[in-house]
């Protein structure tokens, strides 16, 4: 759903009173001895052991012209040696002057992440915001992340909302680039950029299959093939494959989705290999949710209803496809440098018939609820193009690295939406509860949007060897916007350019540990309007980051700390509404905080993450803003290898963040006290080939509201389990 003018749209209040936690230095001093004093006798304790491990690891060998990095589904791990999500240019966690977080293969597969937002929600610093049932929305360091990519391709979402249930089995792992990164994104956004690494074919023979049963009778199986197609070994392909039906603890919700994905790869010489794929996926959401419940009665008083209430009707549904062809070109010139293309193909559609219930209800009659149905169709169509080089030159007798390349992008959304008769029926809270609202005919009014967005981009980034310890990493991106068209009666004709600068610079203290210091410019078009129908001005503003980072066991194990600064200018928010159109103003914000972050092998069978993160968010008067977004978070998740029973692995996430708010009006305010979400699982290995697995979420059985976003929430999953049998040859 991309109508921004919908109803249930929030209006963001700026009178809470400023959070100002006096411990921040304090924490961040801590950290640096931390990171400097016991990590490192901690290092040199095992460090003849992982010597050894490391001496007895098998050669990796990369093929020509093939920017891959290794595949985490080979290492096992919960961290990677080298990321070029930052920069384009493979670097070390340590060696990149910004925070980046890798959700790997194992931890997907331990955990049973099987949607983006349970990878994300389980990520150091980023918050899942589920406003509906197939409607998020995702904030780091107090904004929304609005940069996704693919493959490190891609352009920002437009409206800042994942449609769907995007699932995981085509990825070998996600990173977040937490912080602006308008380097290498068309734009800089000062929360993060996360970046969807693709699954690639294998020229050994491999095949794995699942299934599995979970609560509220939801089934899943999903099937994985690779390997080469000819004798020579010149071309593989690469297939993946996954459906997975139920219902839901939601009253009346029923999702399910398909998955495909191919891949096929030919190495046309030695130096240049070419690459085609496509993935599909359609979700069918029976059931859902537009909008969600009220949160509060006219007394003032908090509603309190079961877990599973939704205001859906008997007839919503919310359905949606997102289909994405690549073709990439790689060709290496020499061992220094390289040059990659990509073009990329995208459509998202989305079908809906949808019952959204607004209005306060009061407490003692119930009454005091009205309807609003719609029918909704969007279609959204994306071409991109990314071409860029990579490689090294010498200067002053040093060897540094160098990117540069272009990029550009046409995007066309055209969406209409039909709303039903009976808009503004009286509802009670049992029918409004209950689905029992009666179809309507959808012929009542008609609005809708048509437009282009057109970016053009050029990038350029050197890393500079000033010495054998220090680096200085210095680049710049210049961004032309242009927009045209029509959104729900507004003129959305719009341009914009700016050139974005960017220095990072990494000093060596050790050999295992790093300081790092990073600067950028945020510049992102907005397509909102304000209350005259005038399109607001781009988001400008700076972004800071300080901080120190440690590898350990020939880096598989990372460690980092960071502080960070943002200051943003003009970012949009609801400020009400012109009927039922929404209107938008800008404000200032600036949030700073503390990150940690621990990810890989901590000891021999023990591998895990932990990330904590502390901010406030003001305004230019000081005063907290953004409160639906906790100001404290740890994400923390480990599996151990037990080795007593080799074939048996057991693990344990928690996700805890703290109290969000969200103010209803001037004397109203909903809060959501701080909560934990504990998880389990476990596997053990029959043989090489098969193994059986069981997880067990929110094991505390917590009640707690999914996000205060809006003005509306809904209530996440009680407790729930799964068990699965794997098969892999």
């Amino acid at each position: 759903m991309t109508n921004t003018n919908a109803p249930h749209a929030p209006t963001l209040d700026l009178s809470r009173p400023a959070l100002r936690p006096p411990t921040l230095r304090a924490m961040s001093a801590a950290v640096a001895l931390a990171l400097s004093a016991g990590t490192s006798q901690f290092a040199l304790a095992q460090q003849a052991a992982a010597a050894g491990a490391d001496a007895a690891l098998p050669e990796v060998v990369v093929t020509a012209g093939n920017d891959q990095q290794t595949p985490t589904e080979k290492t096992g791990s919960y961290t990677v040696r080298k990321s070029n999500s930052a920069t384009k240019m493979d670097m070390s966690l340590r060696e990149t002057p910004q925070s980046v977080s890798v959700v790997t293969r194992a931890k997907m597969d331990d955990f049973k992440l099987d949607n983006i937002n349970e990878v994300l929600a389980g990520t150091t610093g980023v918050t899942v915001e589920k406003v509906e049932t197939d409607r998020t929305y995702y904030t780091a360091r107090g904004f929304d992340i609005t940069n996704f990519q693919f493959d490190g391709v891609g352009i920002p979402m437009v409206f800042g909302n994942q449609n769907g249930d995007l699932d995981t089995a085509l990825y070998d792992r996600i990173e977040v680039v937490r912080g602006a990164n308008g380097l290498m994104s068309s734009t800089g956004n000062p929360s993060a950029t996360v970046n969807f690494l693709r699954k690639r074919p294998t020229y050994d023979f491999q095949a794995a299959a699942g299934v599995s049963y979970a609560s509220w009778n939801t089934r899943r199986i999903d099937a994985d093939v690779s390997g080469a197609l000819n004798s020579e070994g010149t071309v593989a392909a690469r297939v993946v494959v996954a459906h997975q039906d139920g219902d839901s603890y939601l009253d009346r919700y029923q999702p399910s989705k398909n998955v495909f994905y191919g891949v096929i790869e030919a190495n046309l010489s030695n130096d240049t290999l070419l690459t085609l794929g496509y993935s599909y996926q359609k979700n069918d959401g029976k059931g859902a949710m537009w909008g969600a419940l009220p949160l509060y009665y006219s007394n003032g008083a908090p509603t309190n209803y079961g877990v599973g209430a939704s205001t859906s009707a008997d007839w919503s549904f919310w359905n949606s496809e997102d289909q994405r062809a690549f073709v990439e070109l790689n060709h290496r010139f020499n061992d220094d440098w390289q040059w990659k293309t990509t073009l990329a193909r995208n459509a998202q559609i989305n079908d809906s018939k949808l019952f959204y219930v607004y209005g306060t209800p009061d407490q003692a009659t119930g009454t005091g609820l009205f309807s609003y149905p719609s029918q909704y169709h969007s279609d959204n169509k994306q071409t991109l193009l990314d071409s860029y080089v990579t490689g090294k030159y010498s200067l002053g007798g040093r060897r540094h690295d160098l990117t540069f390349g272009a990029s550009w992008s046409r995007s066309t959304l055209d969406d209409v939406s039909h709303y039903g008769q009976g808009i503004g029926t009286p509802l009670t809270e049992t029918t409004a509860l209950d689905g029992s609202y009666p179809e309507p005919d959808f012929n009542a009014s008609t609005d809708g949007s048509s437009y282009v967005s057109k970016r053009k981009t050029l990038y350029a980034a050197t890393r500079l060897n000033l010495a054998h310890d220090l680096k200085l990493l210095l680049g710049a991106n210049y961004t032309d916007a242009k927009t045209t068209g029509v959104a729900y009666g507004v003129s959305q004709d719009t341009s914009a350019s700016k050139t974005t600068p960017y220095a990072g610079l990494v000093y060596d203290l050790n050999k295992n540990l790093s300081a790092y210091a990073s600067y950028t410019q945020i510049f992102n078009p907005q397509n909102q309007t304000d209350i005259n129908g005038a399109t607001l001005k781009p988001v400008e503003g700076k972004s800071y980051e300080l901080g120190l980072k440690s590898e350990f066991f020939n880096r598989r194990l990372n460690a980092s700390a960071a502080l960070f600064r943002v200051d943003q200018n003009n970012s949009a928010e609801q400020a009400g509404y012109v009927g039922a159109k929404a209107y938008y103003r800008g404000i200032n914000a600036h949030s700073e905080g503390l990150e940690l972050e621990l990810s890989g092998e901590m000891a021999k069978g023990l591998q895990g993450s932990v990330g904590y993160t502390v901010m406030t968010i003001k305004d230019d008067n000081g005063n907290s803003v953004k409160t639906y977004v906790p100001k404290k978070t740890l994400r923390m998740a480990a599996t151990y290898q037990i080795p007593q029973f080799e074939k048996l692995k057991v693990g344990a996430s928690i996700n805890w963040q703290g109290a969000t708010s969200y103010t209803q009006t001037p004397t109203i305010t909903t809060v959501q006290e701080a909560y934990a979400l504990l998880n389990l699982m476990a596997r053990y290995d029959i043989n090489k080939q098969v193994s059986i697995s069981a997880n067990l979420n929110n094991v505390t059985n917590k009640k707690y509201i999914s996000s205060l976003y809006w003005s509306q929430g809904y209530y996440g999953a009680p407790i729930n389990g799964s068990v699965a049998v794997n098969w892999k040859y």
